[in-house]
């Protein structure tokens, strides 16, 4: 496919970081009389057509549609990137940075609980996720509140730190 046998351009090449590589990459939409952006998946990072970079620890969620690609980016919220689906776009097949961004996401994630609250046979509560990134020894740990979870809650604070003493304890993490 054309879209591979494509070098990285210079753009993105310019913004690696030292060791790190290109895994995928792929034109997206750019408004009218601009040169082709393009969406980069490296090692360490997804590199936004805007010149953003993104940590891969730092993304908490992405899809992909046939017009864009959205992703939730920790303390940022939602990003999306217009993908190039008309009939002029040559064919560009994303699969390939699809499947490379959602294996790079996950590869960060070490632990992912569940934690019932304000009981244990709640259906509501919140999430413990432990991630690291790519090559990295530090680990941040982030909690994720399920809908209808009062942060005001009082209780909140001392479920979450018996659950993550627990984890801790379980996981080594």
């Amino acid at each position: 496919m054309a879209l591979f046998s494509r070098g990285v351009p210079a753009g993105v090449r310019a913004r690696l970081e030292r060791g790190e590589r290109v895994l995928a990459h792929a034109p997206v939409t750019a408004p009218a009389g601009e040169d082709t952006p393009v969406l980069a998946a490296t090692t360490r990072a997804l590199h936004l057509p805007d010149g953003r970079t993104v940590p891969w620890q730092d993304i908490d969620q992405a899809r992909w549609t046939p017009d864009a690609f959205t992703f939730l980016e920790e303390g940022s919220g939602e990003h999306t990137v217009g993908l190039r689906s008309d009939s002029d776009s040559d064919g560009v097949d994303y699969r390939r940075l699809a499947e490379t961004v959602s294996e790079r996401v996950t590869a960060t994630i070490l632990v992912n609980r569940f934690v019932p609250f304000p009981s244990a046979d709640s259906t509501t509560g919140f999430r413990l996720v432990a991630r690291r990134p790519p090559g990295g020894t530090d680990v941040a740990w982030r909690i994720h509140l399920g809908e209808g979870v009062d942060p005001r809650d009082e209780r909140l604070s001392d479920a979450v730190s018996r659950a993550l003493d627990a984890l801790h304890d379980q996981m080594g993490v």
